[in-house]
């Protein structure tokens, strides 16, 4: 029975009957952390083999002559690059590799921008305003880049086909001090929604104000499907961008952070060559080189970007039940009450639940107070600021199936407790 639909008395009733079950989930003395979208252990064990592809005796020179052990080759070996064009869906002469991290390309770009500007455009830290769109909720570290720099930021709401588009072309095209946009395209942080093709098709037809309007495309869950029955597939937004007329508006990214090990993987950024241009001219003075020994461990542990998927469905056999254990458990103790709303991704690393509004702090804290950390309230909305408090992240990774269960019982507990609270005190 619908929650909204019980008088006083059967939510006073219910809220007792929650309330004892709170309290028994409390005394269990639960230590679990949901906050973060990492890898498990045994998914970290997939990709041990790959640790053993250089040894002393391996010959360690690339295919074009490179010996990987040494200086040069500033913008990653030839077949680094053809395996992450292969990810990213590009030509290979449209994609640099850097270090481990995306995060870090991403800060870089932004960093760059401040300083230099965007291929000859006024440096952003002489501009008196600078702003960025911020599709929500989102991606909690898209939004601490731009915060760190003193960027204004917008929200933009989520609909199931991506950002609601007829703001973002309408903001875009009336104001020079937007300059930028966060995208996550594919199984978006943290709703799982694929942008749709006319999505994708707008946001490469778009009528920018300013001439070094870049939109931040961080395909980092590109090849990460949960189901083989089930993949979701996006328009390649350089290529979209290119039959605009807009080569230049697009900045795209990915990593094998969440394919080999976070922190050991290999990062790329894709772009028109005139981008490329320019941001190598930064690389040269930055550095002579990123890890190119990285580079051909991962060339020679997949051998190419088949063997690369291959590996993905390995990840997806591990985490699909985590998921399905996460969305049988919201089914099953919150359908029907009319007091949550969340997706049911296919791919990914996130479900986005919504609870009443000005529900979300509440659940956070009791579930911390229950032995349960999960990622802070507000956390997917710029400045930490949910207007609604009602989004929460789930994260079912990197706990085992067993303490997912357990975290899971206390989480619908607290939706439930903080819901009856907030209804019994509206009557």
């Amino acid at each position: 029975m619908s929650y909204k639909e019980m008088t006083k008395e059967q939510l006073q009733a219910e809220r007792e009957k929650i309330a004892a079950e709170y309290e028994k989930v409390k005394s269990m003395g639960l230590n679990l952390d949901m906050s973060r979208g990492k890898p498990n252990t045994e998914q970290l064990d997939i990709s041990m083999e790959m640790i053993d592809t250089l040894a002393r005796t391996h010959k360690l020179v690339g295919e074009e002559g490179v010996d990987c052990r040494n200086y040069g080759v500033l913008d990653g070996i030839v077949e680094a690059k053809r395996l992450l064009s292969a990810m990213i869906e590009c030509p290979i002469d449209n994609i640099i590799i850097y270090g481990n991290s995306s995060l870090n390309v991403m800060y870089d770009t932004v960093a760059r921008s401040m300083t230099h500007g965007v291929m000859g455009s006024t440096p952003w830290a002489k501009l008196d305003k600078v702003k960025f769109l911020c599709p929500v909720p989102g991606y909690d570290r898209h939004f601490a880049i731009t915060e760190f720099f003193g960027i204004e930021m917008i929200n933009i709401p989520m609909t199931n086909e991506g950002p609601d588009m007829d703001m973002v072309e309408d903001l875009v095209s009336k104001d020079a001090a937007i300059k930028g946009i966060w995208c996550v395209p594919k199984y978006s942080n943290p709703s799982g929604i694929t942008y749709s093709d006319e999505t994708v098709r707008r946001f490469a037809n778009l009528k920018p104000a300013a001439e070094d309007f870049r939109i931040y495309w961080d395909n980092a869950y590109c090849i990460h499907h949960l189901y083989e029955d089930r993949q979701e597939h996006i328009l390649e937004i350089l290529e979209e961008c290119a039959k605009a007329g807009n080569p230049d508006m697009v900045f795209k990214f990915c990593s094998t952070s969440k394919v080999t090990f976070p922190g050991s993987g290999i990062a790329a950024i894709s772009a028109s060559k005139a981008n490329l241009d320019f941001i190598r001219k930064q690389m040269a003075v930055q550095t002579i080189g990123h890890d190119k020994l990285n580079q051909l461990r991962h060339v020679r542990f997949f051998g190419d970007f088949n063997g690369m998927l291959e590996h993905m469905k390995r990840h997806a056999d591990i985490i699909r039940p985590k998921f399905e254990a996460v969305l049988e458990t919201l089914d099953k103790e919150l359908g029907g009450l009319d007091i949550a709303a969340w997706t049911k991704p296919n791919g990914g690393y996130f479900i986005s639940l919504d609870t009443l509004d000005g529900c979300a702090k509440k659940v956070v804290s009791m579930c911390k107070d229950a032995g349960v950390i999960m990622t802070a309230a507000g956390a997917t909305y710029p400045y930490g600021k949910d207007p609604h408090d009602s989004n929460i992240r789930i994260a079912p990774t990197y706990p085992s199936t067993e303490e997912l269960k357990q975290a899971c019982e206390v989480f619908v507990t607290c939706v439930k407790l903080a819901s009856l609270d907030k209804l019994i005190a509206e009557i």
